[in-house]
């Protein structure tokens, strides 16, 4: 494994099966299902051309609508703003079109297996993301109380980082049986996984991720937790998630979601947009040639949604921006979910009373990101003094937490993610405009690297973000507080809607805010197929024996039931 700061057990065994995101909540092989020469399903002839609402053009309703397509169904997808969600690559003014940014979801882990069937299927490159002391990180600083350390492997580091590496790699041994959920996943070992997982759940569901360090042993000492907190592993620092559940961690640390990430050549915004356009081989009902884009007007999405109530015949009804009213038998809802309470006028009817509690439950956490257009990676030249890397990739305990270094090759032009920050730290950013944000960042990194003036190379203006400020979004991605697995367990499996009573069916909830998983745009994938095969089920359609669905096996891996009582 790449060495982080610090990381998660390390595995001896580098020839063991690769992990994938498909648990511990819901351990289904989506990968597997994707990859079945049968396909995903398919629809009674009668119903093909049938037209199926999808809300929201994120790399969710994108991925739903291009099978359901495939299927024989009509998707009309709806969007606010611009295909892609939170997969947003961004360029910058008068500067090469080939430098970009990332605004959104920048990294993906190669346990991410469905979501990289679709990165293969419409032929995008990926390459290693500069993370802290990843191989492809030239260097790292790790900067904190205003005492730099300067490393490319952890063992650089001063000693007490390495034993916060060990106090994480043994509080999760002793409180989250690290080693062997990692091993059932690997080797898919469905009963294996339930049995410990479903212990967990029980024990750990009101708890908090600083409260799990706080109750571990190897974790008494509170410079080792403040340590970890400013440092984290994988991606850096993770104190901003303190007061989330250690449910949501634990998910991250054993589906290896943090780890050996690669970022997408050209920007991820181009994989929605590749599927909008693709004309797959495979399709039923529709003549050769078709793709989602043909079936739209003009190629573009129908405006944002404005109202949704039940009609007659239980059919949904959509209103959009433009005044256009269109009834439909099935509808997948890909948007936030806080959306449904605010952007969007809702009947109470569309889903039970205790979903809407689920709904309104759900904690968002911000996120801000601000980048920079340079001349060159002038952050490899060397020292004359030290003989290191003028600039390195930074961890701090200052203003900009993250900043990341991103080049093309050593004379083109290049791009800092000046920082990346979360939850307070991102609201700190939140009154400033760019240029504002960008002097407050070069003061703090020039306190870090006085001998670099940042500014030379700039040629640009900045480009930034906060989540929580997007209209269409109002944060960044879910993260569960202690308490709310119940909540989430009612949104991930609203797609199993025979169990509904017939008046709340046919809204099928989707995104990575509805997975396990959120924040990872593999749990956007794995609940956009969980509502495709509702849909499917719901007009009368079917799997293939010989390839079941999320749905089909859903009794026998179903998520833990907590009791209410």
């Amino acid at each position: 494994m790449t060495s982080t700061v610090p990381n998660a057990v390390q595995h001896a065994d580098a020839l063991q099966p690769p992990i994938t995101m498909f648990g511990p909540d819901f351990p289904y092989a989506y990968d597997d299902f994707l990859a079945h020469p049968a396909g995903l399903g398919q629809i009674p002839a009668t119903g093909h051309g049938t037209e199926v609402a999808v809300i929201g053009g994120g790399l969710s309703g994108i991925v739903a609508a291009y099978e359901l397509m495939k299927m024989g169904l009509k998707p009309v997808v709806y969007e606010a703003d611009q295909i892609g969600g939170r997969l947003r690559t961004v360029g910058f003014d008068g500067c090469d079109p080939s430098l970009t940014a990332e605004m959104g979801a920048m990294r993906f882990p190669p346990s991410s297996t469905a979501l990289q069937h679709y990165i293969d299927l419409v032929g995008l490159e990926t390459r290693p993301f500069p993370n802290p002391l990843a191989e492809a990180t030239p260097s790292t600083v790790v900067d904190l109380k205003g005492e730099s350390h300067y490393a490319t492997t952890v063992d650089d580091l001063p000693q007490v980082y390495r034993d916060v590496m060990h106090a994480w790699n043994a509080c999760l041994e002793e409180g989250a049986d690290f080693s062997d959920m990692n091993r059932a996943m690997r080797e898919r070992d469905v009963p294996r996984i339930r049995e410990i997982w479903s212990k967990l759940v029980e024990k750990l569901d009101n708890q908090t991720f600083y409260g799990f360090l706080c109750d571990s042993e190897s974790f008494k000492s509170f410079r080792h937790r403040e340590i970890f907190g400013q440092v984290g592993f994988g991606t850096g620092g993770w104190d901003t998630d303190f007061p989330n559940s250690i449910l949501e961690i634990l998910r991250v640390v054993y589906t290896e979601a943090d780890d050996h990430h690669r970022g997408i050549v050209g920007g991820s915004q181009q994989l929605p947009l590749r599927l909008w356009d693709r004309e797959p081989e495979k399709i039923v009902h529709w003549p050769y040639g078709t793709s989602l884009a043909s079936l739209h007007v003009g190629g573009e999405p129908r405006p944002a949604v404005t109202r949704l109530h039940r009609t007659a015949g239980n059919g949904i009804t959509v209103t959009d921006a433009n005044g256009d009213i269109r009834t439909y038998q099935a509808a997948i809802f890909t948007a936030q979910s806080w959306m449904l309470l605010s952007k969007i006028a809702c009947d109470d009817s569309l889903f039970p009373i205790d979903h809407w509690t689920a709904i309104e439950r759900t904690h968002y956490m911000e996120s801000s990101k601000l980048f920079v257009p340079v001349d060159r990676p002038f952050w490899l030249d060397k020292d004359e003094e030290t003989g290191r890397d003028v600039m390195s990739m930074t961890l701090t305990d200052r203003m900009t937490r993250g900043t990341y270094l991103l080049d093309d090759g050593p004379d083109k032009p290049a791009v800092i993610c000046l920082s990346y920050t979360w939850c307070d730290d991102s609201l700190k950013w939140l009154p400033l405009s760019a240029n504002e944000r960008m002097e407050v960042m070069l003061k703090s990194l020039g306190e870090i690297y006085p001998k670099v003036d940042i500014r030379k190379h700039v040629i640009g203006s900045p480009v930034t973000v906060s989540w929580e400020n997007e209209p269409y979004f109002m944060g960044a991605f879910k993260a569960n507080l202690p308490g709310h697995y119940r909540y989430q367990r009612r949104l991930f499996t609203h797609f199993m809607q025979d169990r509904l009573p017939a008046d709340k069916r046919g809204v099928f909830l989707a995104g990575d805010d509805i997975s396990w998983t959120a924040g990872w745009a593999e749990g956007a994938v794995q609940t956009a197929l969980n509502a495709v095969w509702g849909v499917m089920h719901q007009l009368g359609g079917t799997t293939d024996p010989t390839n079941p669905g999320p749905g089909d096996v859903y009794d026998a891996i179903a998520p833990v039931e907590l009791p209410e009582d």
